[in-house]
């Protein structure tokens, strides 16, 4: 590696490499380190090809220096804004009861109001 790099460094790169996993980033002419596809961006990522592209000039974070096995992992995500998620306005819950009572308005009520006749049909 030609200059220290450092968890934490902000750095510009360029992708070298797109894969399944994700993109290899050259941090200079001889430091190379990767963007795991889950360090792309907030949310899922499919396909990697769809947000970046060899030749891409990106800015990235470094997570982990791995001098022994010379790995570097960075992250793009790291660098952006946490989305945030807007809660639905959910209604306020109705109890088991109520909504025994709304579905079975008509069903249940019917079935008890003939009961009393079947018991008269069934002594026949």
């Amino acid at each position: 590696m030609a200059k220290k790099i450092e968890v934490g460094d902000v750095l510009t790169g360029t992708v070298t490499g797109i894969q399944p996993y994700g993109a290899f980033v050259s941090l200079d002419e001889q430091t190379q380190g990767l963007v795991h596809i889950s360090e792309i961006t907030y949310g899922f990522v499919k396909d990697v090809g769809e947000h970046l592209s060899v030749g891409d000039n990106i800015e990235v974070k470094v997570l982990e220096v791995d001098e022994e096995q010379r790995k570097i992992s960075l992250s793009i995500r790291e660098l952006q804004v946490v989305p945030h998620h807007r809660k639905k306005e959910v209604p306020p819950r109705k109890s088991l009861q109520d909504r025994v009572d709304e579905v079975d308005a008509d069903g249940f009520k019917l079935l008890k109001d003939k009961l009393q006749d079947w018991i008269e049909q069934s002594g026949q």
